[in-house]
């Protein structure tokens, strides 16, 4: 009798457990579904715990080592930025997250459009903005962690729903990118299921298979967008939604040759590099761990540009709106073509000294 109590006692807190992770997973859901990509206003506020940093990187990152820490975090980002705002809110608003970051890290904010002079961890001393430009950091908010040495071991771009981030910040923290790729943890950690839960989203502009997109001997007419997804996705479930249903997308589509791929399957694809492989084994080379995931290539089969994190209406659309209209021929960088077009390629103003607020920069749009 007292074992049968027992288990029935186990029984229900796990079943208390799994109702309250479905809580939270349909908390997300269901901001997910209602995110707005467009600019927020007022601007977005920094968490007080964020360092208030001179910039001087490499001692930052032996001021974090000294503290028991395993390095720092800079954070490229904007005052408007939906996605910024989203970072702050979903991400290190979880009490857990919040702790585990603060434990491990020390998290420095940089604008994307600043002019403040940093010293980067290599030694090299340039604007925010040239930094942020160097390290590509196109979409905000980008973050970069580096080691207790200065090294880069991870970059993320864009922002991650909580399950995703508190992964990135396990596979650094524990040393996992000293051996082994991102894609490659999390795939080890949570590997797609062995058998058929769904079908992928179907749309109909998508090409059908035999994937022949091998661009590199004859030059194609249009550029190639590749769809990389999976079964059993609810981010991909959402980008089917409101971004893809948005009627300018649909116009900016009819542009592009599309394929999707599930990124874990087996499925035959001659890549734009005329490479003979696996769906998979084409994820694997390109290093990919979030789905879905969407990369551009021009008509000779060289990536543009890749949306590798949650994207909604008007950052989808401004990545279609940079490839269409060929803005990447002379302007290859996505983030200098923002610039332009927010501040019409004026200069920035001149470099001003960073107060507590850090409010000492331009600010551009979220997207």
């Amino acid at each position: 009798m007292r074992n049968i109590i027992i288990l029935v006692v186990f029984l229900l807190s796990q079943a208390l457990l799994a109702a309250d992770q479905t809580e939270k997973d349909d908390w997300d859901d269901a901001w997910e579904n209602g995110f707005n990509d467009q600019p927020v206003i007022p601007e977005i506020v920094y968490p007080d715990w964020f360092k208030k940093s001179f910039l001087e990187l490499p001692e930052d990152i032996q001021e974090a080592v000294d503290n028991g820490k395993k390095g720092i975090i800079v954070y490229f980002g904007q005052k408007h930025c939906a996605y910024c705002q989203a970072l702050i809110d979903k991400d290190f608003g979880q009490k857990d997250i919040e702790a585990y970051t603060r434990q491990n890290f020390d998290v420095i904010p940089i604008n994307i459009w600043g002019s403040n002079e940093v010293t980067t961890p290599d030694g090299q001393v340039m604007t925010e903005r040239e930094f942020a430009l160097r390290e590509n950091a196109n979409f905000t908010p980008s973050l970069i962690f580096y080691d207790a040495q200065g090294k880069q071991a991870l970059m993320l771009r864009g922002f991650y729903p909580p399950y995703k981030f508190r992964a990135a910040m396990e596979y650094v923290e524990r040393g996992y990118y000293k051996e082994e790729s991102f894609r490659n943890y999390i795939f080890r950690a949570n590997p797609p299921p062995k058998f058929e839960i769904s079908d992928m989203n179907h749309e109909d502009f998508f090409m059908p298979p035999p994937f022949a997109l091998d661009r590199s001997r004859f030059q194609a007419q249009e550029p190639l967008l590749v769809f990389f997804e999976q079964q059993d996705c609810h981010a991909c479930d959402v980008l089917h939604s409101e971004p893809l249903e948005f009627e300018a997308t649909k116009k900016l589509l009819t542009h592009f040759e599309i394929v999707q791929l599930d990124m874990n399957s087996d499925t035959p694809v001659i890549t734009p590099d005329g490479q003979r492989i696996t769906a998979k084994q084409w994820a694997d080379q390109l290093n990919l761990f979030y789905a879905p995931t969407l990369i551009a290539f021009d008509e000779r089969g060289h990536e543009i540009i890749r949306i590798d994190s949650v994207a909604h209406v008007y950052r989808l659309k401004s990545v279609l709106e940079f490839i269409v209209r060929k803005t990447y021929v002379t302007t290859p960088n996505f983030m200098t073509w923002r610039f332009d077009s927010i501040f019409g390629g004026k200069k920035l103003p001149p470099m001003e000294a960073r107060d507590e607020d850090f409010d000492d920069a331009p600010q551009g749009s979220s997207n």
